[in-house]
């Protein structure tokens, strides 16, 4: 359970849906039944793993199907969504530097 900043819980289930060890990692959030089913029909993400040089690439990406009206505001969503994501790897690279 997650939750928010006025301190209400929020569920978020996950449920891996594709994984090749050392490679790459799937997950889709379980919609039904959470405050996010009025806005999206699917959300998804993958991280994947790839050897470089001087270390491992890591690769995150995140696939969301909005619903009804909220398709609307898809531009919206994918810039927040790409600042998480670049966000989320930064912090990895600072955690393993």
């Amino acid at each position: 359970m997650l939750g928010t900043a006025e301190g209400r819980g929020v569920r978020a289930d996950f449920r891996c849906v594709g994984s090749v060890e050392g490679e790459r990692y799937a997950w889709e959030q379980q919609i039904p039944g959470t405050p996010f089913e009025r806005h999206l029909r699917r959300a998804g993400l993958e991280i994947r793993f790839a050897p470089a040089d001087d270390g491992t690439e890591v690769a995150l990406s995140a696939t969301q199907t909005m619903r009804g009206l909220s398709r609307l505001g898809g531009p919206l969503m994918r810039r927040g969504r790409g600042a998480v994501l670049e966000e989320a790897l930064d912090g990895l690279e600072r955690a393993l530097t």
